[in-house]
């Protein structure tokens, strides 16, 4: 359901229905999560593995981090941000202290907050390629 609702064309052109602080897509979530409550219905996250365990397996199956990265980059040119977002973390969640893992997050995270429109979601995608950068051997 989420994935699915769309408000009629032109209605974010209306002046004073610009998403600039909030966006459509997080009231919907919101109210699925208000009458629906947190779980979205895909059995596998009703009790999830923890990030870090779920991205060791999908890493190892890709054949370490670097076709993850790569592919990542590739979902960047596509405009695919959203895919380039979930491949960089497996990514990072895998190999956590690696600093080349965390410059590539920390590049696609600037790039998905400089695409996007509304205030909450620059911010939220500012602080994730910060705290990557804050994880950056200092440069010489």
């Amino acid at each position: 359901i989420i994935h699915t609702a769309h408000l009629p064309e032109g209605t974010l052109a209306l002046p004073y229905l610009r998403p600039f602080y909030d966006e459509p897509e997080f009231v919907v979530r919101n109210i699925w999560r208000l009458y629906g409550g947190w779980w979205d219905g895909a059995a596998s996250r009703l009790k999830p593995s923890p990030d870090h365990e779920l991205a060791a397996t999908i890493t190892e199956l890709a054949g370490g981090v670097g076709p993850l990265l790569e592919r990542a980059r590739v979902a960047v040119e596509d405009g695919d941000l959203r895919l380039a977002c979930h491949l960089v973390d497996i990514a990072a969640w895998a190999a956590g202290d690696d600093p080349g893992v965390h410059r590539e997050r920390a590049a696609v995270y600037r790039t998905r907050r400089r695409a996007e429109s509304s205030l909450m979601a620059k911010g939220i995608f500012a602080a994730a390629a910060r705290e990557s950068e804050a994880l950056l051997p200092p440069e010489d």
